[in-house]
């Protein structure tokens, strides 16, 4: 008599995972001020994370909502916001408005 079938369990299905996006845990404006502040505290010195991280919010936002109140383009915004980017201390500034954070300044 042949061997009977084994039926497939879920637990017999490789497992599926999709890259983690901090951008979808950036909920309220609170939550997008601490992520920030995080950034600033932790490594004060990394101005590409930092533009990284304001990426992450602005894509939080809406990266055409945004762009459109810091007055520049959404491809520009792209450009300047993505890992290898170097924005101008004028888009960080424009972008920190538009999104609705402050940077902040303390003596070290």
């Amino acid at each position: 008599m042949p061997p009977t079938p084994r039926r497939k369990r879920s637990s017999d299905r490789p497992t599926r995972t999709r890259p983690y996006d901090v951008a979808q845990q950036l909920r309220t404006p609170r939550e997008m001020a601490a992520y920030l502040q995080a950034w600033l505290t932790e490594a004060p010195h990394d101005a590409a994370g930092l533009a990284r991280a304001l990426g992450d919010i602005a894509r939080a936002r809406g990266m055409t909502k945004v762009a459109r109140a810091a007055g520049l383009s959404r491809e520009s915004l792209y450009k300047a916001l993505r890992r290898t980017g170097n924005p101008s201390l004028d888009t960080v500034l424009r972008v920190a408005k538009a999104v609705g954070v402050r940077l902040r300044a303390e003596a070290a």
